[in-house]
């Protein structure tokens, strides 16, 4: 599949609250913050090298409540079935769901189901993406402006080609819901738990999701990080709005979601993106840029980047991603102290934050955020521990 390197405009963008300008360039994979920790000496530091070894339990360090060996141990347990589809073809340059898509398990069925009313099978996927566990699914079209322009070979780091089957049409786009209460410990080798659950959960659903679709006899490419940008199509799929600590605010789970996709032939009904007041509630809320303690995320209106680590001519919030992914390997885990303290990290299933939700999207939202200021605080990770497992 042959795709055209620049595209400004798409449909539907301004629904989605995508601003793609004439300077557009389709992103690289190579150039991802955590790939270039491997080739580019910019963002290699002391810590690098025990980052990544403290994900097999070679170098997780003991110091203090958080950063214990259990609270290690938990988070490498939870990322296991993630990192074992990862893993399964590394010797050919392929880190599945990462820096290559997900290899089919399964054949394309050789007899193609009759599909006559893609309304209709788009209501079943949902069905089944539930059915295995995803707790978000909507469908868009497929965008090539947000498939990366190449992938890396995780052999040399060098490009590889980025190819898809032909005949993908559409994009399934998967929320996963990271636990609350482990979110309010970070930053914390614990509250990673919390990550490496999802991609874990993730890897699962959309291998399971994919062979059902290709055993109805269509195309269907399970992907995670790999293969193209998911917040561009989390968006157009309607899922959420985009925000000030870069990620995708749901009405359903606020930013505490990871997000997968399935690349597929199948005949499916797209949602439309909705414009809900996310961006207009982060233009009188800097909470998550003023709690990152490396001060990566931007103060004022959104712009257009030219940092390396950031896709080229779209004008959005960029976070710096060397301080950012520099705190991290500091720290020999991941941080999300802006998922935490994000005035949409809430359980909107409870009335209250229902009704909370409504003055946020409103232009009540600076009372929204007044009620919210108390609130957001580190929970201790000790305290998840000493909680009653029942």
């Amino acid at each position: 599949m042959t795709y055209r390197s620049n595209h400004p405009s798409g449909p539907n963008d301004t629904d989605a609250g995508i601003i793609v300008t004439d300077e557009f360039e389709r992103f690289s994979q190579r150039n991802d913050i955590f790939t270039r920790a491997f080739w580019d000496d910019t963002v290699r530091s002391k810590h690098t090298d025990g980052f990544f070894a403290s994900y097999r339990m070679e170098a997780a360090p003991r110091r203090g409540d958080g950063f214990t060996q259990r609270d290690f141990a938990l988070r490498n347990a939870s990322w296991l079935i993630s990192d074992l589809v990862s893993n399964r073809d590394a010797e050919t340059g392929k880190r599945e769901g990462f820096q290559a898509p997900i290899a089919n398990d399964t054949p394309v069925a050789a007899e193609r189901a009759a599909i006559d009313d893609p309304a209709k099978i788009s209501a079943e996927i949902k069905r089944i993406a539930a059915f295995f566990g995803a707790d978000l699914c909507a469908v868009t079209e497929l965008d090539e402006r947000w498939l990366y322009a190449s992938r890396v070979d995780t052999r040399d780091m060098s490009d590889a080609p980025n190819d898809l089957p032909a005949g993908i049409t559409h994009v399934i786009v998967l929320g996963h819901q990271m636990d609350e209460d482990l979110v309010a410990t970070y930053p914390s080798a614990l509250a990673g738990a919390a990550t490496g659950r999802e991609y874990s959960h993730e890897a699962a659903i959309v291998m399971q999701l994919a062979a059902y679709i290709r055993n109805l006899g269509y195309e269907a490419v399970a992907s995670m990080n790999d293969t193209g940008l998911v917040i561009p199509y989390a968006l157009k799929a309607g899922l959420g709005e985009y925000a000030r600590n870069q990620m995708v605010i749901t009405p359903d789970f606020g930013p505490r979601l990871r997000f997968s996709k399935i690349f597929t032939s199948l005949p499916l009904s797209s949602d439309a993106p909705k414009k809900l007041g996310v961006a207009e509630f982060c233009n009188v809320c800097t909470k998550c840029a003023d709690a990152c303690p490396v001060k990566a995320l931007p103060y004022g209106a959104p712009d257009v980047s030219t940092q390396t680590s950031s896709v080229k001519g779209v004008r959005k919030w960029t976070s710096d991603a060397k301080k950012c992914f520099g705190f991290w390997a500091k720290m020999s885990t991941d941080c999300a102290i802006c998922m935490r303290v994000c005035p949409f990290n809430r359980d909107f299933t409870k009335w209250q934050h229902k009704i909370w939700l409504k003055l946020a999207l409103s232009p009540l939202r600076k009372v929204a955020l007044w009620l919210d200021k108390h609130r957001g605080a580190r929970v201790k990770p000790a305290e998840w521990w000493a909680k009653d497992m029942k």
